[in-house]
């Protein structure tokens, strides 16, 4: 994309955030964190770069190694759901 079109762009993007309702703006800025963290997560790949896995930065991962040491976190789920 040439420098132009690349200007135009953005200015086209920040004019319609300012059309946008504020509540909106938060689901505007995961989509955006997504893009980069995609982004950055392909141009990993394509240095041949291992994606380390750290349970103080990830969440998730945090909870799915303590999850896991209490056992299955869907055993008898059927019958808490739906009885016997």
């Amino acid at each position: 994309m040439t420098k132009y079109k690349s200007g135009v762009l953005m200015d086209a993007v920040k004019e319609a955030l300012e059309l946008l309702p504020e509540k909106m703006l938060a689901e505007v800025f995961d989509f955006v964190s997504y893009l980069l963290a995609k982004e950055e997560r392909e141009s990993r790949e394509e240095k041949g770069e291992e994606r380390k896995l750290d349970p103080q930065k990830d969440p998730i991962l945090r909870y799915y190694i303590g999850g896991v040491s209490h056992g299955s976190l869907a055993k008898d789920i059927d019958r808490e759901l739906y009885g016997e």
